[in-house]
Formats: C-alpha cells, sequence, structure tokens
C-alpha cells in the first residue's frame, strides 16, 4: 500500500496548501511561454518552426533531467527535492536578466532548460505526493484542486505579461511590433527583467516555505505481489500511462503556446494574452473533475470523455472559418470580452475537453507499483517531453505547409491514444494482457 507517513491522521490540508502554492508557481512559469513565443518570434526575428524551439528548450529538460531527478529525490526526500528544485528556478529566472538585455534567443533557450530543470524535479516529487495523500479513488480529484489552482496561474500570467511587457505601446498586434525599429525591440525586451527578478526572489523565498514547515514524507510499502517484480518496465500500466501523458502534454503545450502564434497571423490585437482563453476553458474542466469526482464520475470516464471531446475539437479547428466570429460572440459577445475566430476559439476550447487527462492519468498508472512508485513518477513526467516534441512537429508543419490551422490535425492520433489508455491500456499489467 502507498501512504504519507503522517502517523495515521488525517491531517492532509497544510501539506495540501503548500503543495497549491508549488502547483501555482508551476503554472505560472509554464504557461508564461505561451506569451513568449509570439514575443521572442517578434525581437529575435523568428519563424513558427524556431519560436517553438522555446517549448522545446523548456519541456525537454523533462526528459534529460527526470531519471537523474529521480535520484536525486531518493537520496534527499521529498522534502529536500522540492527545495532544490525551487533553487534550480531561481537560477533560471536569473538567467534571463543578460538574455532579456542581450535580446539574445541562445540564452532564452538555456535560461528556459534551467527552468524547465527545476520544475522536473518538483513536479517528480509533487505529482506522486498529492496521488498518496488520501484516497486512491479520490485522488483525480486532488490533482484536480491542484490544475485549478495551476490553470488559475495560466489565466493569470497572460495578462500580465501584457500588462507589465507590452504596456504603453500604441498598438500590440504582430504587425505593429514588426514595425519597431531595432533599438526599440532592445529595449522592449528588456522589459522581461523586471518580471524575472520577482519569479527568481519568489523561488528562493518558497524554498523557506518548504523547508521550514511540515511536509510528511511519502513512506512506501512493498505488495507480496511485486516479489517477483525486477523493475518499472514490468507494468505495462506506467509505461503506456508516461505515453498517454506524452500525447496530453503535446496537445495541452500546442493549445496553450501556439494560440497565440495563430492569433497574430490572424491579426488578432490581443493576440499576447490569448493564452488566458485556453486556460480560462482549462479552468472550467478543472472544476468540473473537483466537483464530480469520484461522486458522479470516475477517472477512467473522465479520460474517455476527454479523449472523445478532443477529436471533436480538433476536426472543428480544421474545418471552422477563420473570417467568422461567431461561436465567441454567440457565447460571451454581450459580456464585453473580446472576441475571437471560431477556429480560435476551438484552439481555447481543447483546454477544456483535456482538462481532466492529467489528473485521470496519474492514480490510474501510478496504481500497484508500491516500491517502484518513484521510478513510475520519473517516467510519468519523462511524458511531459510531449510538450517539446509535439509543438515543434506542429512549427515544422505550420512553416512548411503556410497553413497553421491545417497543423493542428497533430492533435487527432494524441487523443486517439488517450482514449485507448482509458478504455484498456490502465488495464493492463502484463504485455500479454
Amino acid at each position: 500500500m502507498n501512504t504519507i507517513n503522517q502517523n495515521k491522521t488525517t491531517h492532509t490540508f497544510g501539506p495540501m496548501i503548500i503543495i497549491g502554492i508549488l502547483f501555482f508557481i508551476f503554472g505560472f512559469v509554464t504557461w508564461l511561454n505561451g506569451s513568449l513565443i509570439p514575443f521572442l518570434k517578434i525581437i529575435c526575428n523568428l519563424n513558427d518552426f524556431q519560436a517553438l524551439f522555446v517549448t522545446f528548450a523548456f519541456y525537454i529538460a523533462y526528459t534529460v533531467m527526470a531519471l537523474p531527478m529521480a535520484y536525486v529525490l531518493k537520496k534527499t526526500g521529498y522534502k529536500n527535492g522540492m527545495a532544490i528544485g525551487l533553487f534550480i528556478m531561481g537560477v533560471g529566472s536569473l538567467i534571463f536578466i543578460p538574455a532579456a538585455l542581450s535580446a539574445s534567443y541562445v540564452v532564452f533557450l538555456v535560461a528556459l532548460f534551467v527552468l524547465g530543470t527545476g520544475l522536473t524535479i518538483l513536479q517528480t516529487a509533487s505529482n506522486p505526493y498529492v496521488v498518496l495523500l488520501g484516497p486512491h479513488e479520490s485522488a483525480a480529484m486532488r490533482i484536480s484542486i491542484m490544475g485549478l489552482i495551476n490553470k488559475g496561474a495560466g489565466v493569470v500570467v497572460p495578462l500580465v505579461f501584457t500588462a507589465v511587457v507590452l504596456s504603453g505601446l500604441d498598438s500590440t498586434s504582430g504587425e505593429a511590433l514588426e514595425q519597431l525599429t531595432t533599438e526599440e525591440l532592445k529595449s522592449l525586451s528588456g522589459r522581461l527583467v523586471e518580471p524575472y527578478i520577482y519569479m527568481a526572489v519568489t523561488a528562493f523565498c518558497l524554498i523557506g516555505l518548504i523547508r521550514f514547515t511540515h511536509l510528511p514524507e511519502i513512506e512506501i510499502e512493498e505488495d507480496e505481489a511485486q516479489q517477483d517484480k525486477t523493475g518499472i518496465i514490468q507494468y505495462p500500466q506506467a509505461i503506456l500511462g508516461s505515453i498517454a501523458l506524452f500525447a496530453y502534454v503535446g496537445v495541452e503545450v500546442i493549445a496553450g503556446d501556439t494560440i497565440g502564434l495563430f492569433g497574430s497571423q490572424l491579426s488578432v490585437n490581443h493576440f499576447a494574452s490569448l493564452t488566458s482563453y485556453t486556460m480560462v476553458f482549462m479552468v472550467i474542466g478543472y472544476l468540473i473533475g473537483v466537483i464530480c469526482i469520484p461522486r458522479f464520475l470516475s477517472q477512467q470516464s473522465a479520460l474517455i470523455g476527454s479523449g472523445i471531446a478532443g477529436i471533436l475539437c480538433t476536426v472543428l479547428i480544421l474545418t471552422s472559418s477563420s473570417s467568422s466570429n461567431l461561436v465567441s460572440d454567440f457565447i460571451w459577445g454581450w459580456s464585453g470580452i473580446a472576441i475571437i475566430p471560431d477556429p480560435i476559439f476551438f484552439v481555447a476550447l481543447m483546454g477544456l475537453a483535456h482538462a481532466l487527462v492529467w489528473p485521470s492519468v496519474w492514480p490510474l498508472a501510478l496504481k500497484g507499483l508500491g516500491r517502484f512508485t518513484a521510478q513510475g513518477s520519473a517516467l510519468l513526467i519523462m511524458g511531459i517531453s510531449g510538450g517539446a516534441v509535439l509543438p515543434l512537429l506542429f512549427g515544422y508543419l505550420s512553416e512548411s505547409s503556410g497553413n497553421i490551422q491545417g497543423a493542428y490535425w497533430v492533435a487527432i492520433p494524441c487523443y486517439l491514444f488517450i482514449l485507448f489508455y482509458a478504455v484498456k491500456g490502465h488495464k493492463m499489467r502484463s504485455w500479454g494482457a
């Protein structure tokens, strides 16, 4: 059985608050990329494919560093590991200062990789922690709460980015920014210094919160059925779960980080804040998870619904007219919120479609791993590399075809695999079954 060693008490409120703060930081750092991509594309004179190396540099850290970070956690424990992750994040944030002052794309990519490394150890520690903090049946609900906090940060960060970095400009459209002189672009790049200084200070301060508050360590008890198991490769539900997360994070990043590029190409004036639309829909999805799992909706059912809804959204992106604003005008046109072209609306709606994939896959994939839980967690974290590979594939297809809207077809096989995992993959306990 997997438990949290809390002297058999059920006092989880304090640890949930601390982990919730960490998840907010995850979201703030991660979803800032959605605003950075179209911004760096302009100030560094990049094409779509080059710009999406922002996601590659950030998410590839999860693949490269997941197993080393799992080893660190084994040596230091989860609590100390979280503190180390925050320190690395603080260092990564500070590297943004020379990157912004020099407007060097290479230095930006180095900073993003270091930030991703810090998040790798934090994610490897915190996700299984939330899963094991209570009953298995409600694990997706607890992760949904964390996801709600995470995506809430994703709603806020594009608005903060626009207010801090793009304030005072006559127009923030892609065409207007492209008309700026070299000196004006360098000055604009320098505006990134302030938010990343704040981010570094926050990370260093949180180290004290982690170190000097009570966070119980994870205690793993070995199941008798595991005595003949020699490694994580013998657990199909974990291997396939990692692939499902690879597919999920890929489409999540595509929905959150390419929407600004798409909006810029369609001359949407507020393109830098479009990621907020995706995040709002994801927040709605997580609210559904918090309310409905496990009372009205099982983790498997949530995953099945996510796969089907994601396929439908992708088909609508590919078939809707970019000259029509009908859907968003009908839904919120009366509210004063800026309306968006229909295909951009369906890109944002992908956020609602796949919101419950992450919270559903984790408990299903970790179930029964026992002493292999740390390896399984590292493996699932490696699945985050989908956020590096699939957006880059999207960027290549968009650039080579000259049709960014048509490139969204890459999401369909991803959602199909998520559907397979929901129906069959998570039930497999041997490769012959």
